[in-house]
């Protein structure tokens, strides 16, 4: 279904097709993840020159696919993990509509279950789709959560959950942390570690590193500010046969240059358009627009190794980013099935250091015949924030006791390959950041930025992030050469609630 309330945002209007203009413009991206190739493809289907520098050898960035080879000889898909391709991710999915019309190579999980230390569980199976009676019947149902916390809640203080406005909320609840909101509003101790800290997960920070102003974005993103509903699609095949392999053929078709394996190194002003991106191959490209659509730790490397690119300010804003603790996922080919009404996807609260169990093979194809040959399984276990990635060793065995406890069946099955990823990559939104995050738009002509970790004044988070940034970043380049850009779409841009609204605009006030 689409959202009735969905928000459309025009993209910029021009000409058609920059090759009307006097000069095609050339644009680098720099990154091949989610949003750099929504930027590219944004351009190239303007008719912009369009080439991308991507250091590893696949495409997808943090959602990108490969090969391993396990201990037995055997080539096996990987990737680092499962990632909910949520119904209210337009923008993503408009990306994934270019190569799968009818989004056929994504398939739909029905449920995803919490389950806490006491053995408490709740479900998202069969929630009515309309705000706010989803958030009500979710918490109504739980284990966690009784009549008697409703009313204790503190209502003027839990206003903004459900009357988000966007830039408004950050200004409101930015410099909050997402634990003391909680308790500040009287959310109960169970069901906030059992339901919301499953969602602060997803941003690889606990809650007490993680703004409430991002909590409450989210709670509006995917409870009270769509209807789409908290079913998901996971990709039904690795990574790089569902997604990216078919997307990066389509952006070859459109006159794109892709280079893999290759770093950018550092960005000048001049040359024969208006900026020079230095690669890793000692190559220089000229180029009329560049897109840097990295990770963090790229984006500051790249930065500070250009003097002369933007002013102190700026430059200030890109090196106060903050990289979020590491996370580790352990994917295991086991030589025995698990139990088969294991669900796809577990979260679990209160189980550290496990925060999801994955199923791998009980939706991703390359791991389901896998399965089937060995008459075995292929699950995932994912570790967020990680407190001490220097034991790896020791957190690999915690790890796997977990899983041990929680799926009894896996204890007796043999380990005949396993993988341990440990990466620290992803934008930490600690509280207080979001006024000084730099933006798509930067002080350079020509130069913009994309990613998860950019600043966009619109209800999106994640992947969908990441998404629009990469649109936007492409929009604004378009514009700045007259040329038509795309349109966006979003869940609603403030809560459904005039009410709410009203009385969380009172209660920043007292605040």
């Amino acid at each position: 279904m689409i959202d009735l309330r969905r928000v459309t945002h025009p993209g910029p209007r021009g000409v058609p097709n920059a090759n009307s203009l006097a000069r095609r413009p050339h644009v680098v991206v720099v990154g091949a993840g989610i949003a750099g190739l929504a930027a590219a493809t944004g351009l190239a289907e303007r008719g912009v020159s369009v080439e991308i520098l991507e250091r590893q050898a696949y495409l997808g960035g943090r959602v990108g696919g490969w090969t391993e080879r396990l201990g037995d000889g055997a080539e096996v898909a990987n990737n680092r993990g499962f990632h909910a391709f949520f119904r209210q991710y337009y923008n993503l999915r408009t990306l994934l509509r270019r190569t799968d019309p009818g989004l056929e190579r994504l398939r739909a999980v029905e449920d995803y279950p919490l389950v806490d230390a006491q053995g408490r569980r709740d479900t998202f199976r069969g929630l009515p789709k309309t705000p706010p009676w989803n958030a009500l019947v979710f918490a109504l149902r739980s284990p966690t959560f009784r009549m008697r916390d409703l009313v204790r809640l503190n209502a003027g203080a839990a206003a903004p959950l459900a009357a988000v406005s966007v830039p408004e909320t950050y200004e409101q609840l930015d410099d909050v942390d997402a634990e003391t909101f909680l308790r500040d509003i009287n959310f109960p101790v169970a069901a906030r570690h059992l339901a919301f800290e499953v969602f602060a997960r997803s941003f690889f920070a606990r809650p007490e590193r993680l703004s409430a102003a991002e909590l409450a974005t989210m709670f509006h993103i995917y409870f009270l500010g769509s209807s789409e509903g908290l079913v998901f699609d996971v990709a039904g095949s690795n990574f790089s046969t569902a997604l990216w392999d078919p997307l990066g053929q389509y952006l070859i078709e459109h006159g794109v240059r892709l280079r893999t394996e290759v770093t950018a190194e550092s960005i000048s002003i001049g040359g024969s358009r208006l900026l020079q991106v230095h690669d890793g191959s000692g190559t220089t490209v000229d180029a009329d627009g560049v897109v840097l659509a990295t990770d963090v730790g790229a984006l500051q490397r790249i930065v500070a190794a250009s003097p002369g690119l933007g002013d102190d300010r700026w430059r200030t804003r890109v090196a106060r980013l903050q990289t979020a603790p590491p996370f580790a996922v352990q994917r295991l080919w086991l030589d025995a099935p698990v139990e088969s009404d294991r669900p796809a996807f577990l979260g679990t609260g209160g189980l550290e250091p496990v925060d999801n169990i994955s199923v791998v093979s009980s939706y991703e194809s390359e791991a389901a015949q896998w399965a089937r040959a060995h008459h075995g399984s292929v699950v995932e276990v994912h570790s967020y924030s990680v407190a001490d990635p220097q034991r790896v060793p020791d957190l690999r065995q915690r790890m796997l006791a977990r899983l041990h406890q929680l799926y009894p069946e896996t204890a007796d099955a043999g380990i005949v390959g396993e993988t341990l990823l440990v990466r620290d990559d992803c934008p930490l939104f600690n509280p207080g950041s979001f006024a000084d995050r730099p933006t798509v738009h930067t002080p350079v002509d020509g130069l913009v930025l994309a990613g998860d970790g950019i600043r966009i004044d619109l209800p999106v988070a994640l992947m969908e992030r990441a998404a629009t940034t990469g649109w936007s970043a492409a929009n604004r380049l378009l514009a700045g050469w007259g040329v038509g850009g795309h349109t966006l779409h979003t869940v609603p841009v403030q809560g459904r609630s005039p009410v709410l609204r009203r009385l969380a605009s009172r209660e920043g006030r007292v605040s």
